[in-house]
């Protein structure tokens, strides 16, 4: 089911959704400094609340809510924190890395080093859980991982998920 009312107007139904058809450069952070969960949000979400014009106490609520059914932290160094919100028009993705891991309670207990954090208008499940998905599957891919720690700004950053992206 397409939801096209929510989709970025470079985006259509027949179009498989790309991570940079939603990631702004402004939302990729290169370096966290937080080395909690609740902390790591709070930055994650300075930039996202800013382009989806939301509040952002609001948000880290969503977010919190959201860790206490289960930790967004899948393991292997990656977490993908995420949480539907009414009221919001697109949904929207913001990208941080921390370079000396967080506990984000993953699965496999090790630090947290490369976050996704997926904001979704409430009733888009569907492109929700295709973006999760396709997330997830380039995140299995540990050269792009290494390539994505190894990064020293936003721009390469960007140029490493899309060269990424138009492999898929």
């Amino acid at each position: 089911m397409a939801y096209p009312s929510i989709l970025p107007e470079s985006v259509d139904s027949e179009h498989k959704m790309k991570i940079l058809d939603v990631l702004l450069k402004e939302a990729i952070l290169t370096d966290l400094k937080s080395l909690d969960k609740k902390g790591v949000l709070e930055e994650l979400v300075t930039p996202v609340a800013r382009i989806a014009g939301m509040n952002h106490e609001y948000l880290v609520k969503v977010l919190m809510e959201r860790e206490q059914l289960g930790s967004t932290g899948i393991g292997e160094g990656v977490g993908i924190p995420h949480g539907k919100v009414k009221d919001l028009e697109s949904l929207v993705l913001g990208f941080g890395l921390s370079r000396k891991g967080v506990d984000f309670e993953s699965m496999d207990g090790l630090p947290t080093h490369i976050f996704f954090l997926l904001i979704t208008p409430e009733n888009s499940t569907g492109l929700h859980l295709k973006l999760l998905a396709r997330i997830s599957r380039i995140l299995k891919n540990d050269p792009f991982k290494q390539k994505l720690l190894h990064a020293v700004n936003r721009d390469e950053i960007y140029s490493i998920i899309k060269e990424k992206e138009e492999e898929l």
